[in-house]
């Protein structure tokens, strides 16, 4: 999938805008704060074009397998983990991969994450992430940028809470 424009979900739907949320950030040397509600980074070939309060969203179904797989990768096979006793728990960080998937989409590199695990996911369950663009800062070897992140099961209720801040390089 390619990388989203500035408007534009993760998924290719219309982006819908949120208010920036958190104290504005210091801007440091060499760069140019670009934090309130609609400020822009454009794109030059370069940039990202994202746009403070931009929220990209993907979203998917969590399976069984989705789970053994992520359990086998990470060596952590809890036995809330394993469906034998009914649809298994979503190991949180597979919860989380959803929103890293946009990250990733947007050759964004991760310098900092929080996450806040308020709900179970289990298998079977459909997730959507919204990853809300907060604050944009022009650097030196890129733009700076930092996202809050909220993941919904398909009842609406918010079951992960977070925020990242990291470097989308030039």
């Amino acid at each position: 999938m390619s990388r989203p424009r500035a408007g534009q979900g993760a998924d290719g739907s219309a982006a819908h805008s949120a208010a920036a949320s958190g104290a504005r950030p210091a801007a440091e040397p060499g760069t140019q704060a670009t934090d309130a509600p609609g400020a822009t980074v454009a794109r030059s070939g370069t940039g990202p074009g994202l746009t403070v309060g931009q929220v990209l969203r993907d979203r998917r179904v969590i399976t069984d397998e989705d789970i053994a797989a992520f359990a086998d990768l990470a060596g952590d096979r809890g036995q809330h983990h394993v469906a034998a006793q009914g649809r298994a728990m979503a190991h949180g960080l597979l919860t989380a991969s959803l929103a890293t998937k946009i990250g990733g989409q947007l050759d964004f590199i991760a310098r900092r994450m929080g996450w806040e695990f308020l709900r179970p996911v289990w298998s079977g369950d459909t997730i959507t992430a919204e990853v809300t663009v907060t604050a944009l800062r022009e650097g030196r070897s890129g733009t700076r940028v930092e996202f809050g992140i909220e993941i919904h099961n398909q009842d609406g209720e918010t079951v992960l809470r977070g925020d990242s801040s990291g470097v989308i390089r030039h």
